[in-house]
């Protein structure tokens, strides 16, 4: 695997120069055709073969999962002791261009009964001890087509499924460039505390207002929302007069929350990060929405709509939310962070409805 190393019990005992140009090259593998030239100081060197002694052993555990099996083609190999009539499956997942992928694989049954499910680690290789048969082989990651696969298990062996690269999902279509509403009686805001270090407290907004700008350019979109502080309802009107006071939102002196979000940045597949500010009892703190975008759709009246889920979590320091009791036992009233969960439905800019007609 590796070319201008030579690893022994005396190498490094070796007197070593202070300045060294090492070439390293991974010749086969998963990884091959890669390489590095580097020009370091002792300690750097004594790194770089570090680096070189784990990659080796990377290598060694690859080459023993997935032998004879490139073709894609299920490959069986001795291994060692498991139970009685159980076997080993085993698939490497990369990319289009190799490199490992932290995917979820499920092996089920001809019955449609899921054996084993796990995600692969971190050079994408996934290993589950099942009992002998045949298997359909499913791998799921989030920006990749689903691949599929069959695997014959047999009593004390290791099934490989091979290396199996996925395709790229294609992006989902985006709303045209415009101005769009946030459609409120479609959109929920709602948020989750924790309540004694023990359960949840869930609540929402019921009265608020947003837009978005969908750019030429999708990652300088913009989005705006005005959320009426007084209207957060949590089913409890002594908590929610509690959560109105100074003690946490001051919806008399800070009548609304504000966010207002730019960046538009895709992860992959249908995953994006919109990064804002959000102003909140007159504190302004950034905050990350990790997007979800469902889609384009079409409404009761024909008209286009767009929707997407969103989650955030908040520090309750960063916005001053500090009030706090500490119970008996010495455990939290209420927890630190706050989570946000969003469901947003858009419409093109002016067609929506009363709210008298919604369905």
């Amino acid at each position: 695997m590796l070319k201008g190393i030579r690893r022994s019990s005396s190498w490094r005992s070796q007197a070593i120069p202070r300045s060294v140009s090492i070439l390293v090259r991974t010749v086969t593998g998963p990884y091959r055709g890669h390489s590095s030239y580097m020009t370091s100081n002792p300690a750097k060197v004594r790194q770089l073969s570090d680096r070189a002694t784990k990659g080796a052993e990377m290598y060694t555990l690859w080459r023993r999962r997935t032998r004879d099996s490139d073709d894609g083609d299920t490959a069986s190999h001795e291994v060692g002791t498991l139970p009685d009539g159980a076997g080993r499956a085993e698939c490497q997942v990369v990319d289009p261009v190799g490199l490992p992928l932290q995917a979820l694989v499920t092996l089920q049954s001809p019955a449609g009964h899921t054996v084993a499910q796990g995600g692969t680690d971190a050079y994408g290789l996934f290993s589950a001890a099942v009992p002998s048969g045949n298997y359909d082989l499913s791998v799921v990651c989030d920006g990749f087509q689903p691949h599929r696969a069959l695997v014959q298990v047999v009593p004390g062996l290791r099934s490989s499924a091979g290396v199996i690269a996925l395709a790229v999902d294609p992006l989902p279509s985006t709303p045209e460039p415009g101005h769009w509403d946030i459609d409120p009686s479609h959109t929920a805001i709602r948020f989750i505390a924790n309540h004694i270090g023990l359960a949840e407290i869930h609540g929402r907004f019921k009265r608020f207002s947003g837009s978005v700008w969908i750019d030429e350019r999708m990652r300088d979109s913009q989005v705006d929302v005005c959320i009426e502080a007084d209207s957060i309802d949590t089913g409890t009107h002594k908590r929610d007069d509690h959560l109105r006071s100074r003690d946490f939102l001051n919806a008399a002196a800070h009548p609304y929350l504000i966010f207002s979000g730019g960046n538009f940045v895709h992860r992959g597949g249908s995953h994006w990060d919109v990064t804002g500010l959000l102003e909140m009892r007159g504190v302004a703190h950034t905050m990350k929405l990790d997007v979800t975008y469902l889609g384009l759709g079409t409404g009761m009246r024909g008209e286009a709509r767009a929707a997407c889920k969103a989650v955030a979590e908040l520090e309750r320091d960063d916005f001053t939310l500090t009030w706090q009791k500490i119970l008996p036992q010495g455990i939290a009233a209420i927890g630190t962070t706050i989570r946000i969960e969003l469901d947003i439905q858009v419409v093109r800019a002016g067609l929506l409805e009363a709210p008298a007609a919604l369905t």
